[in-house]
């Protein structure tokens, strides 16, 4: 069997092991909001019925594995961790789904923030999540060390030379013929760091040295790049149903994607190569990156 086979054989155990590590986000998730007593009323509603949305905590149970790999357990840091990087990700997506962005009334099978609450609300509980991510890591890791590696890690993924640089991008690019180039660009930046920056932060938790760290960062922006390339083409090939939003918005909006510009068969052998060299930057992790390995190839052939 070739290496491709043998991971493919074992995903029925990533399944069940990412809905486990998915479990673990979840509980951390509540837990921090149990901690709030302060937040109230509407804000408190638009909080809970957008984390409490069935996502896949992809980015979390990143952070949990890597923490996993480095320590041999999962550790509280790390949870903390966890929860700080949906609560993240999660902020981004209300965000993204206004009308001054990508305009989508449906996300993760259930109506938008805005469309369940207002524009007004989707807005600020996306600013009060993003705050809170912060605060979290600030109060709740256990050493201020591990605290502030873990706050500039997160902070630089997410801030004006990661995230948000891909979201402006992402938005100048539209109706425009589009590059490979202005593409990667788009997708490290709006994608790749921020799951670069997840197994960055399990390392982290777990007690990772440099070097770890530097392998952990090159396998997140590879799996991110390889994801969001995925999710290109799922928004040609997929159904709203099977993903849980809007499909074929790329093209409606003329955004630059890499089916539209390198075109489906190239974007498929693209995201077969970043896969490869995800699993080659864990090879001085040995047989204890198994489960990480699984991973790009899972998203990589997901539905949805």
């Amino acid at each position: 069997m070739t290496n491709k086979e043998v991971i493919r054989s074992n995903q029925m155990d990533f399944k069940v092991g990412l809905a486990q590590k998915a479990e673990l986000v979840n509980s951390a998730l509540t837990e921090v909001l149990q901690k709030q007593p302060d937040i109230v009323g509407r804000l408190k509603a638009a909080i809970k019925y957008s984390l409490e949305s069935p996502g896949k905590r992809i980015r979390g149970a990143l952070a949990l594995w890597c923490c996993e790999l480095i320590a041999g357990a999962v550790n509280r840091d790390a949870q903390v961790a966890s929860a700080a990087i949906e609560m993240v990700h999660t902020y981004s997506l209300l965000h993204d789904d206004l009308p001054a962005m990508d305009d989508d009334d449906m996300r993760r099978g259930q109506a938008s923030c805005h469309k369940k609450f207002d524009e007004a609300t989707a807005i600020l509980t996306g600013d009060a999540l993003l705050a809170l991510a912060f605060e979290v890591l600030a109060a709740e890791i256990s050493e201020s060390d591990i605290s502030v590696r873990l706050i500039r890690t997160l902070a630089s993924a997410c801030g004006p030379a990661g995230m948000i640089e891909g979201q402006i991008a992402d938005l100048q690019s539209q109706n425009s013929a589009g590059t490979v180039d202005i593409l990667r660009h788009i997708h490290i930046n709006k994608t790749a760091k921020m799951f670069a920056a997840s197994a960055a932060m399990g390392g982290i938790s777990g007690g990772a040295n440099d070097e770890q760290i530097e392998h952990l960062l090159k396998y997140g922006l590879k799996l991110g790049l390889g994801f969001q390339i995925a999710d290109d083409i799922l928004d040609v090939s997929a159904s709203s149903e099977q993903l849980g939003k809007t499909t074929g918005k790329d093209a409606r909006q003329g955004k630059v994607t890499y089916p539209a510009v390198v075109g489906m068969a190239e974007s498929k052998r693209i995201v077969e190569s970043l896969c490869e060299e995800a699993s080659q930057s864990l090879e001085i992790f040995g047989a204890g990156a198994d489960i990480l390995r699984q991973l790009p190839v899972a998203l990589s052939e997901r539905k949805h």
